[in-house]
């Protein structure tokens, strides 16, 4: 209660102190892009465009070693074929040994306000997992929410249509994708599971890894920017998961998955704001913890709220963001059968800093982490963090 009342003075401070006026593409929700939205907007006149994002990052837990990390460097490629045609592609290297294909798909402009995509690319839920360049957070690490529930940097193959109603203000995103993977023999007899409770579907990701598919999942994005400096977004993701041959004829090899989220972002004068709700339920989890021993949770939840404050001159092209996050999430809101909710799966962070932006793409980060669970005399570890952050 002590961190609720901490962070609700923190807000209220923010909201009285918002002065003067703002006017920027990098902090308004409404001009806001991602990496690959700015490839594809930016190459006008130009058949190859490059870009990269990158974090190097500090984690200081308490009483332990710290530990310092390149944590990803991205480097970004798209190629104009003609006026309607484009492709993307997003290379990363995380933590300097490995390297994954994050994005690589093809655009085509069917009409003026719909797009064509199809290849490997980010499901679109929620805020970060589409904008996750580290100069577009505040924070060293992302909000927990979107590792443990929204399982950043979630993507996958698919197809589907993107666009816009400008004379609705609407923004929208529909695909069909390959699901999670959930389950495969283990070479013995027995069977592996790839989800549990402590960070639910994130195990399950296949990442376009030569995924397996028996069943397509939906994704939905609705995005509303009608009003100044706001932006409201509404996200769903239905479907079972993807088990491997033969695996797939056993009870409980699959679950079905449906999960809901709102979002929003706001930016007025020197004050930005943003939240996020997401629910998620899963059936069939007790038949797929039978056969897999897992204590993978029949509900998934989490929020937060965040309020940040540029403490310099609006005039400066600098800034420099004083923020407080306050996050609850619990991949153990429900069990299905005899299984227990885990109170250690049931967390709180409130998250402190600044974000010092010396030049746009350049990003300084610093945050303390007060970190807490529902376990009665828990021990969790608060964090000290420092980040350097480039995109371009």
């Amino acid at each position: 209660m002590k961190k609720l009342t901490l962070f609700i003075s923190i807000l209220a401070t923010s909201f009285i102190g918002a002065q003067t006026v703002q006017d920027s593409i990098t902090f308004d929700p409404q001009k806001q892009l991602n990496a690959a939205q700015r490839i594809l907007s930016g190459n006008y006149g130009k058949a190859v465009t490059v870009g990269a994002y990158g974090e190097l990052t500090y984690n200081q837990p308490e009483g332990n070693n710290g530990e310092l990390d390149v944590q990803r460097l991205v480097l970004l490629f798209g190629y104009k074929f003609n006026d309607k045609t484009q492709f993307v592609t997003e290379v990363e290297f995380e933590h300097v040994e490995e390297v994954f294909i994050e994005q690589a798909f093809v655009n085509y402009a069917i009409a003026s306000n719909m797009s064509l995509r199809g290849g490997l690319m980010l499901v679109p839920f929620g805020i970060v997992n589409e904008f996750h360049e580290p100069t577009t957070f505040n924070g060293v690490e992302r909000p927990a929410i979107d590792n443990v529930i929204i399982p950043t940097t979630w993507r996958e193959i698919g197809v589907g249509v993107t666009g816009r109603f400008n004379d609705i203000s609407l923004g929208y995103q529909a695909y069909v994708f390959n699901g999670f993977k959930s389950t495969s023999f283990d070479g013995s007899g027995g069977v592996n599971g790839y989800l549990k409770g402590s960070n639910a579907l994130r195990g399950g990701r296949q990442k376009a890894i030569q995924s397996t598919i028996d069943s397509p999942t939906l994704s939905l994005k609705f995005d509303y920017y009608g009003l100044p400096g706001l932006r409201l977004g509404l996200s769903g993701y239905f479907g079972d998961t993807q088990a491997e041959d033969d695996v797939e004829t056993i009870d409980g090899s699959n679950i079905g998955i449906s999960m809901l989220g709102l979002d929003a972002r706001y930016a007025y004068q020197r004050f930005t704001a943003r939240g996020q709700f997401v629910h998620g339920s899963l059936s069939g989890t007790e038949a797929y913890n039978n056969l897999t021993g897992k204590d993978l949770g029949s509900e998934l939840q989490g929020w937060y709220l965040e309020a940040a404050y540029n403490l310099l001159p609006q005039e400066k092209e600098q800034r420099l963001f004083a923020f407080a996050r306050y996050e609850e999430y619990n991949t153990h809101a429900d069990t299905a059968g005899s299984l227990l909710q885990n109170d250690a799966y049931n967390r709180n962070d409130i998250t402190t800093g600044l974000s010092y932006h010396v030049a746009p793409g350049v990003v300084f980060k610093a945050d303390y982490q007060f970190r807490d669970n529902a376990v009665s005399g828990g021990d969790v570890q608060n964090r000290l963090n420092f980040g350097i952050g480039v995109w371009f």
